[in-house]
């Protein structure tokens, strides 16, 4: 067969050197959650922060760094890109942490009567991270009961009454359980008990949060907090407690058991007497 013709058209310039084609190299905005490599270091992680002159990664291990946007100086779906801030959004109404509506310039709202019980200190902390400006706004308190050992006793002493509502969240509330047990005994038109079927509150954070892909089994009669920082390596409970805590921004993070509860109760004691 006789050989096929190459084309040369528009390969070189009139004195014959080499025509040299640019590659078009994409700009591809730095939304968080992109995820991109700088080809230099082969480091590789999601955007979390973003500015003008320099991109902040973070791996999946949680470890973070800031590269200067230059041209061409990363590598998106294996292809060079050039990283550019994202236009800005139209701007809506300002969210909390828990995904309400922002109060601009708020100022706390005096106390309720009403109060929402919690078992122990990280359960408080939680709350106050996510739904904290909703607390405020609508003036109610949330208090540690440090246990549910007697909570019918504890109940009895604080005379729930329509002006006066209980919201009560627990772990581990499932069929069976002891915790079920104990809401039953306490239920009432004044009382509301809530919870999520997790061993402890730290389990109703999601694993990836807290850079694990799930959290471990611990056996029964080992405490858990204690179990699963040992699993982990993460230290003593107080440890694993700032790990977990900190690594928590908003709603979007925890499990959907304890956001219902929690909202549940939220709108339980704020019902107009």
């Amino acid at each position: 067969m006789p050989a096929r013709p190459h084309d040369y058209s528009g390969a070189f310039a009139a004195d014959g050197t080499r025509v040299k084609v640019r590659k078009e190299i994409p700009q591809v905005s730095a939304e968080p959650g992109l995820v991109v490599e700088d080809p230099a270091s082969g480091f590789c992680g999601a955007v979390v922060a973003v500015d003008i002159r320099q991109v902040t990664l973070e791996d999946r291990h949680g470890r973070r760094r800031v590269f200067p946007l230059l041209p061409a100086g990363f590598l998106h779906e294996g292809r060079p890109a050039t990283l550019v801030v994202p236009k800005a959004a139209p701007k809506g109404p300002a969210r909390s942490a828990s995904g309400s509506v922002r109060v601009q310039g708020l100022k706390a709202r005096t106390a309720r009567a009403s109060r929402i019980w919690v078992e122990g200190v990280h359960d408080a902390e939680l709350l106050e991270r996510v739904w904290g400006h909703d607390l405020r706004v609508e003036g109610i308190v949330v208090e540690p009961m440090h246990g549910m050992d007697d909570l019918a006793a504890a109940v009895r002493d604080f005379a729930p009454a329509p002006h006066r509502r209980l919201g009560v969240l627990v772990d581990h509330l499932v069929e069976g359980s002891k915790e079920t047990r104990a809401a039953r005994d306490v239920a009432g038109p004044d009382v509301l008990v809530t919870g999520h079927p997790f061993v402890d509150v730290w389990q109703a954070v999601k694993p990836s949060v807290v850079g694990i892909r799930a959290w471990p089994e611990i056996p029964r009669g080992t405490d858990w907090k204690t179990g699963v920082c040992a699993a982990l390596r993460w230290g003593e409970p107080a440890d694993g407690a700032r790990r977990v805590l900190g690594a928590v921004r908003d709603f979007r993070d925890l499990e959907t058991p304890l956001i219902g509860a929690v909202e549940q109760l939220i709108d339980f004691v704020t019902v107009p007497a």
